[in-house]
């Protein structure tokens, strides 16, 4: 089968998903001919990514978050606004998208949630199933924890995820553990898609605490709480353009660029992780045994459900802001997670090629189905 992705470039989940996700279809023989992600002014594309995805990879302008002056939670006017003034640049980015799909003719198109692939299958209704991934799309689940936030940007939330999904034939929702059955007949509960380097590690017990920040205003906060707790170390990974290689304001805070294996080599000793509610982290975290304090990002919904969702799961506890003391806390009073985690995501594998087969006849169905028209 051959396949192009779609990949949303805000953060960096969404695009280890793609890594991992590419690893198990070339595994399994198929064809990922291209993978194009979303990018903006704000990030650049990381090394890892690069390294992973490099010769097939092409990028586009996208719709991203617009942050306040601190870089640390989101304006949703902002954003909104912004985008809006960009929508010529989006144009090109749809022609672009249709450029790749013509030259490539996949059978099937993977979007990770990026908002100009869904429109970009409503618009151009390419000869391909039209697939969608991410945690996100559990929203059409029943048993899915909306956070009690406003309504409004719970709505905001449930339209951007619907964009993504416009007229996708397949919704695989990555979900933290199995979900009750459901009569959705798009929606697939599939577990999270982990790379192989998670799996190859043997996690130990260190004595820092390692946090992860989507926004690297959040570094205001760490710092400060490093100021006021010298005997508390903590490891930092951020998503700020131009940091060196190592910061250390403090002697016991360090501040490292996003780096995939650097990340997973100190996931793998440390106490415990405290991070933006993001949900690829968690599910790593998760997979090595460690527990999280899960700090949704102030002003993105989303995150804020990742957040309930995995406290729900047992993957540790949330909080409005950093504070590695409380966690500290937690940790002291030998919290274990739940050990069902490893043998849901081990079904990953099978999931898939379940989902695969099962195209693969509808497309046997639809191609007869003329032919017996015409020969009547």
């Amino acid at each position: 089968m051959k396949l192009v992705f779609i990949v949303q470039g805000e953060g960096r989940g969404h695009m280890t998903q793609a890594i991992a996700l590419h690893q198990i279809l070339m595994d399994a023989g198929h064809q990922v001919q291209k993978v194009l992600i979303g990018k903006s002014s704000r990030r650049k594309i990381p090394d890892f990514v690069l390294k992973n995805l490099g010769s097939k990879l092409k990028t586009f302008e996208s719709p991203n978050f617009f942050t306040d002056q601190k870089d640390k939670s989101i304006k949703i006017g902002a954003t909104i606004q912004k985008n809006l003034l960009k929508i010529n640049h989006f144009k090109k980015s749809l022609h672009l998208i249709d450029q790749v799909i013509q030259e490539e003719n996949p059978e099937v198109i993977i979007n990770f949630y990026d908002v100009l692939g869904g429109i970009y299958n409503a618009l151009n209704k390419p000869n391909a199933a039209f697939w969608t991934i991410g945690h996100q799309y559990l929203i059409y689940h029943p048993h899915f924890p909306f956070a009690n936030h406003s309504f409004f940007h719970k709505y905001l939330f449930k339209i951007n995820t619907w964009l993504t999904a416009l007229g996708a034939s397949k919704m695989l929702a990555l979900s933290f553990q199995e979900m009750p059955s459901h009569n959705n007949p798009r929606l697939e509960i599939i577990p999270p898609l982990l790379r192989e380097s998670v799996k190859n590690i043997t996690p130990l017990k260190g004595d820092f605490i390692l946090t992860y920040m989507v926004n690297p205003g959040y570094a205001e906060e760490v710092i400060s709480f490093g100021q006021k707790h010298p005997e508390i170390q903590i490891v930092a990974f951020w998503d700020k353009k131009g940091s060196p290689e190592c910061y250390r304001p403090l002697p016991n805070v360090s501040f490292y660029p996003i780096d995939d294996q650097l990340f997973l080599q100190k996931m793998a000793v440390c106490k415990g992780l405290v991070s933006t509610a993001g949900f690829e982290s968690i599910c790593e975290a998760m997979y090595l045994g460690k527990p999280v304090m899960m700090v949704p990002v102030k002003g993105q919904y989303e995150q804020a459900c990742n957040a309930l969702d995995g406290e729900m799961a047992g993957a540790g506890i949330q909080h409005h802001c950093f504070d590695f003391k409380l966690f500290t806390e937690y940790l002291d009073q030998g919290f274990s997670l739940p050990d069902y985690f490893p043998a849901w995501h081990a079904q990953l594998q099978i999931k898939i090629e379940e989902i695969i087969k099962e195209n693969k006849i509808i497309n046997k169905i639809t191609n007869y189905l003329p032919h017996r028209a015409i020969s009547k």
